[in-house]
């Protein structure tokens, strides 16, 4: 059933509630999952490797978590940067409830979630932190990677990871293709951690028309 999938915006599966733990070297979360909403059940290993590997923001400034789900990147962020503004987007309308009432179980005022058009047009990020939907197709990811690395500071950095068998390397080739400096950061049981930079100001990508989809 297509309303079940935990990409669309209302998840058409019975709302089932359950509390799971978020346990991290550095960081334990308490948090509410629910039926219809990405690896309800656990944190997913490709999560707990961009938690666990991926450096810190290399400048000051708001963080972006694209595909939140039910908040444990944008909720670990924000509990290790509480000063710091950190943005939780997601189209499941399901997902947004659950970061909500995570980071008021948690007591943090600093996490902002929203629908991808309810963030402000002018707002850009430090830094980017996604376990990005791979299985929503290579048009729509590649539309979202756009839209996304977009908004970055000039200095800012989005960390993706993204399983090797799932088209890791084929995914930072067309990201550099695409005028985004994309090194991967590093390599840990079949899933890759890639650093994408903005693209220099003044630049496109000179392959870029009709790449999209």
């Amino acid at each position: 059933m297509s309303g079940s999938h935990y990409f669309t915006s209302a998840p058409e599966v019975a709302s089932e509630r359950r509390p799971i733990t978020v346990s991290l070297p550095d960081v334990t979360l308490e948090l509410t999952t629910d039926a219809g909403v990405f690896s309800r059940s656990r944190l997913d290993p490709g999560t707990r490797i961009l938690l666990e590997h991926a450096p810190p923001p290399r400048v000051r400034g708001p963080i972006l978590d694209v595909g939140c789900g039910y908040g444990p990147i944008a909720l670990t962020w924000a509990t290790r940067r509480k000063r710091l503004p950190v943005w939780a987007v997601d189209v499941n309308t399901r997902a947004l409830e659950l970061v909500r009432l995570n980071a008021e179980a948690l007591g943090l005022g600093n996490v902002q979630a929203a629908l991808p058009e309810d963030v402000p047009e002018d707002q850009r990020f430090a830094a980017i932190y996604s376990n990005p939907p791979i299985r929503v197709g290579k048009g729509e990811l590649r539309r979202l990677l756009h839209q996304w690395l977009g908004r970055l500071t000039p200095d800012g950095s989005a960390f993706l990871v993204v399983q090797k068998h799932l088209g890791s390397d084929s995914l930072q080739k067309w990201l550099n293709d695409q005028g985004y400096p994309t090194t991967r950061v590093t390599s840990v049981n079949g899933f890759r951690i890639l650093e994408a930079r903005p693209r220099p100001e003044g630049e496109g990508p000179e392959s870029g028309r009709g790449t999209t989809s």
